[in-house]
């Protein structure tokens, strides 16, 4: 399935020269799915600091701000992040090529908000631990429930089902959920039940960047400098948001805080990027089959040349700036980076052109990054400081073009066949991680066998491992029989 059918509830028919360049971006968005589902099996202490989020270093695990730093998990939200900004301009062109307006499109785009938002609310009532901080076999079991009823309202129902059908089969699944999240109790004293600021803060912020990123997109698509302007205003938004004054009212006005702030939208600093990038993919396959090459045509020293350094300058970067070596991690970056994307202009085949394009972003916003490390102490996820908004925006763009280039020169989908497919499911497969993978582990005896070992935490880790490629076994074998989520 083509990533051009992200948002829509209909299958579409791709454009004949789509699938191999857009396949990368379902791997990039998968990988993302299934190392955050793997960052948090990990056990606890025992591992080095790598392993987990830099504020939140072992063996205690509390959260220190004050702490820089940058792990392959602070990776992971923000990869998911410009997945999600590529896909938009995929996504919603092929609206606009099939005639819908922007009064349609923006209906589209607010609705899909709102199923994000109810998703971010809900799934954080079912959860396991969230229903009790000891689940037993009835607390599995309301979990799985729970997850299942949500397979009416977000499955992609066949095109066979007529109107009232489809009609029928939300309804259903709308009048279940309600009923069930009326009837569950919680251990919390203060909120025993439903309770709108119980929500996954991370779909809380996809709801949120969501909606304002298509809508940036859609009303600047002809003029990329609008949209650099936007990220512009939100710099200075976030800059002066302390300094009093009507900066601080915009950025502190909520209608509902626990769903939305101004403070949210502030990862469209990778979004918007992500945008960029998604413009140009499609630019890209909508020329000609016989005039844009692709890499197949390229020798294969060079794919692995490309690949080796947009993944080496991932993995190189993340050590350096967690290690602290920052004045040899910027610089080596930037020479191999520059030097990469001088030496590309030499092809001159489309595909060059695209990726060699794409790269240069790459390139400035990686480099824009670093210089901005040194600012609010150090690059940190958590609070975000605006060189992790560049840095990891630089990565991404690296990591695409890397999985791209060498799924398509090597005809590799099915080595890659796990993660392109939990990237088209990616509801499915976050929704898994709490409400599939642990009550089968839990139930199925899994859990004993794989329980973590303090005097063995790699073994944990291997155990998390097996967990995590479960979860993504369960997920691809359901998206090939097409029963796919979609908001």
């Amino acid at each position: 399935m083509s990533i051009t059918n992200q948002i829509n509830d209909q299958p579409l028919p791709a454009p004949a020269n789509q699938a191999d360049r857009a396949v990368g971006l379902d791997a990039l968005r998968g990988l993302a799915i299934l190392a955050m589902a793997l960052s948090g099996l990990i056990p606890q202490g025992g591992l080095p600091n790598w392993m987990y989020h830099a504020q939140v270093p072992p063996p205690d695990h509390v959260f220190d701000p004050s702490i820089p730093g940058l792990t392959w998990v602070d990776l992971v939200f923000p990869f998911f992040l410009f997945s999600m900004g590529v896909s938009i301009p995929l996504a919603l062109t092929r609206r606009i090529e099939r005639g819908a307006g922007t009064p349609s499109i923006t209906q589209h785009v607010i609705k899909r908000g709102l199923l994000l938002g109810f998703f971010a609310v809900y799934i954080q009532h079912i959860k396991p631990y969230t229903l009790s901080q000891s689940p037993k076999t009835q607390t599995w079991f309301i979990a799985l429930l729970g997850l299942a009823l949500l397979f009416p309202i977000y499955m992609r129902l066949p095109k066979t089902f007529s109107s009232s059908l489809r009609i029928a089969v939300r309804s259903i699944g709308w009048i279940a959920v309600v009923i069930l999240l009326l009837l569950l109790k919680y251990p919390d004293s203060e909120h025993s039940s439903f309770w709108i600021g119980r929500r996954d803060i991370i779909i809380v912020v996809l709801a949120n960047v969501s909606v304002s990123g298509a809508l940036v997109w859609l009303f600047t698509r002809h003029a990329i400098e609008f949209r650099v302007l936007v990220m512009m205003g939100l710099i200075g938004l976030r800059l002066a948001h302390d300094s009093g004054g009507w900066v601080q009212h915009v950025w502190n006005w909520s209608p509902l805080p626990s769903m939305y702030t101004l403070y949210f939208h502030q990862y469209l600093l990778i979004v918007l990027p992500g945008t960029i990038i998604g413009d140009l993919l499609h630019k890209h396959m909508q020329e000609k089959p016989e005039l844009s090459s692709r890499p197949k045509t390229w020798p294969t020293w060079q794919v692995a040349a490309i690949t080796f350094i947009c993944l080496g300058m991932t993995a190189g970067v993340c050590a350096g700036l967690q290690a602290r070596w920052l004045p040899g991690t910027s610089y080596a970056a930037i020479a191999v980076s520059l030097a990469t994307y001088l030496l590309w202009q030499r092809r001159v085949d489309r595909w060059s052109q695209c990726t060699h394009t794409i790269f240069g972003w790459g390139v400035a916003w990686l480099i824009l990054g670093l210089l901005l490390e040194s600012y609010e102490g150090g690059i940190k996820k958590d609070h975000p400081t605006l060189s992790y908004y560049f840095v990891t925006t630089g990565l991404g763009i690296f990591t695409l073009v890397a999985l791209g280039t060498c799924i398509s020169h090597f005809d590799s989908r099915r080595l890659w066949g796990l993660a392109i497919a939990n990237g088209q499911n990616p509801l499915l497969a976050y929704a898994g991680i709490s409400n599939l993978l642990a009550p089968l582990v839990a139930l199925s005896g899994l859990g004993m066998l794989l329980a973590n070992n303090p005097d063995t935490p790699w073994l944990g880790f291997v155990g998390a491992c097996i967990k995590t490629l479960l979860l993504a076994l369960i997920v691809a074998m359901l998206t090939r029989r097409r029963v796919i989520w979609r908001t």
